[in-house]
């Protein structure tokens, strides 16, 4: 039986080079998808390298989902680490799946909530907030 994935995607499912909760990470994020029940945590540490320009001396993640979920946190991590923060944080979902391989259609979400996670995570290390949900206003018809 054929899978739907390409080979690159199921050995990073079978085999996860970065799956592991860190201790006392510089930061962490987290995403979950309610529709397909993924749920994606990343940490990171920070190092600084000469020029002071502060890099990620150590990406690892814990993903709860499917092999396209656990793939994609497993590529950003080993896309992430020794870039600067600056860098990291331009990286966008087609970058992850040029590098990872063709998704099925209906998976390519888990490429956009991987690249979430990430910007979360920066977010966090740079001590940015994410801005406040205005409650939604009910609506009612009349019938």
């Amino acid at each position: 039986m054929q899978s739907v994935y390409p080979k690159k995607v199921l050995k990073r499912f079978f085999e996860p080079k970065y799956m592991e909760k860190m201790k006392n990470p510089d930061a962490c994020g987290k995403a979950g998808n309610p529709a397909c029940g993924d749920i994606l945590e990343m940490y990171i540490k920070v190092g600084k390298k000469k020029n002071k320009k502060e890099y990620i001396k150590k990406a690892r993640f814990l993903t709860l989902g499917c092999p396209a979920a656990i793939s994609v946190s497993d590529m950003i991590c080993e896309m992430i680490e020794g870039k600067t923060i600056e860098q990291a944080s331009k990286i966008k979902f087609d970058d992850v799946l040029k590098k990872l391989g063709k998704l099925p259609a209906t998976k390519i979400h888990c490429s956009i909530l991987g690249i979430e996670v990430l910007k979360k995570t920066i977010n966090n290390l740079r001590g940015v907030k994410p801005p406040a949900r205005t409650p939604r206003k009910k609506t009612y018809v009349n019938v």
